[in-house]
């Protein structure tokens, strides 16, 4: 895959597409990795081949596409028939296949002008600070997949309630609907421009935010907040951390929970080290793209080292892509008042904001910054070296 500059930063010739097809000198098959107490290592194919080429890596991220839809999420759904009206800062969207149809609404709300404006698609509301001049669309995410049980909502009204689907990518398919809406309607219709969109959601839909940006290559910008286990957090690590007697949220408890995950993962949640994959890989699918991480450093239900240390990981592929101050991370004690950002970390969001969605170039925003009281020792889960990709 290639890449360029704009004025937006380093995006992906592909990000007209809802994600870059499979290249096809790529073999993306079911094979399988060792069973690993380290984050296995992202520039590594299942063939065994190391990456050496950034045309390369558009091969593993369809590896790593693959692997976690099979274990973890449940399979996206290609894009189905899509048809949008728009009226009274309402988007009603409708979802056809197979005969069947759904539909969800979401909300616009616009800046001042004539547009037509970047916006953030804000997973039932946005908690962090939306600056002037972005547009924000409010996704009624659990309209389109319920939390629980497993099987409700309009996305199993359209693919039916057995779909092994868990909700969190239930909720990035409806987010792909979205967009598939406001490029349909286009600029003249929403005043929305589709070059510039970030998406963003607070725990369980900061979980869903960072899975939406990384399936969707459209979203430029991706703002996960306080996701913690099963979003920004590794299973390993937080597991780790759980076995030292911290009270937090590791994958054998996500999954007595709420639907978030596939039916298949309930397999692998007692065991994480047998899966091929961890979340450092889920955040590289959003690169070369934005990613900006906000964690509560002062909670340890979040998995807070768990969260640095994957980051830290995602960090050395986007690192590998010449995009290393694409990705961005800031956790901050709060106390217990979770999704309730501290101004202190205002102005990194704001930074992104500005950089990635309203085109100010000379932004810095290569930051990592934590205020938690941990040890990261990368050596304990990190064997691999960045590659250097031509």
């Amino acid at each position: 895959m290639k890449f360029f500059i704009t004025a937006l930063g380093l995006v992906s010739l592909a990000t007209a597409q809802e994600y870059s097809p499979t290249p096809t000198t790529c073999v993306v098959n079911n094979a399988t990795y060792p069973k690993s107490a380290k984050l296995p290592d992202p520039f590594l194919l299942a063939d065994g081949k190391r990456l050496g080429t950034k045309d390369e890596w558009a091969c593993k991220r369809a590896e790593i596409r693959d692997q976690i839809q099979r274990f973890e999420l449940g399979p996206k759904p290609p894009k189905p028939t899509v048809s949008a009206t728009a009226s009274s800062g309402k988007i009603n969207i409708v979802s056809s296949e197979g005969g069947k149809s759904a539909s969800f609404s979401v909300s616009l709300k616009l800046p001042s002008g004539t547009g037509p404006f970047p916006a953030v698609i804000a997973f039932e509301s946005s908690s962090i600070p939306v600056p002037a001049g972005v547009a924000t669309i409010t996704f009624p995410n659990h309209d389109v997949a319920a939390d629980d049980p497993h099987g409700k909502g309009k996305f199993f009204d359209l693919y039916g309630s057995s779909h092994t689907a868990g909700s969190l990518i239930a909720w990035a398919w409806g987010v792909s609907r979205v967009i598939d809406a406001l490029e349909q309607l286009g600029p003249d219709t929403t005043k929305i421009d589709t070059k510039r969109l970030a998406v963003t959601g607070c725990s369980r839909n900061g979980k869903g935010a960072l899975i939406a940006g990384a399936f969707d290559d459209r979203i430029a910008l991706t703002i996960p907040q306080e996701g913690g286990s099963g979003g920004p957090g590794c299973w390993r690590i937080v597991a780790d951390f759980k076995k030292n007697g911290t009270r937090t949220e590791d994958a054998t408890q996500i999954i007595t929970g709420d639907s978030w995950f596939s039916t298949a993962f309930a397999e692998y949640a007692p065991d994480t080290t047998v899966l091929p994959y961890d979340h450092h890989m889920l955040m590289a699918l959003v690169a070369p793209r934005a990613l900006l991480v906000i964690e509560n450093s002062g909670i340890d239900y979040l998995g807070p080292i768990s969260t640095y240390g994957c980051s830290i990981a995602a960090r050395m592929v986007y690192t590998s892509l010449g995009a290393e101050d694409a990705i961005g991370l800031s956790q901050a004690a709060h106390g217990t008042s979770h999704c309730s950002m501290p101004s202190s970390q205002n102005p990194e969001v704001a930074a992104f904001y500005n950089k990635y969605l309203l085109g100010q170039t000379d932004v810095e925003t290569d930051v990592v910054k934590t205020d938690g009281k941990f040890t990261w020792y990368a050596p304990q889960w990190i064997d691999w070296t960045t590659a250097t990709l031509a």
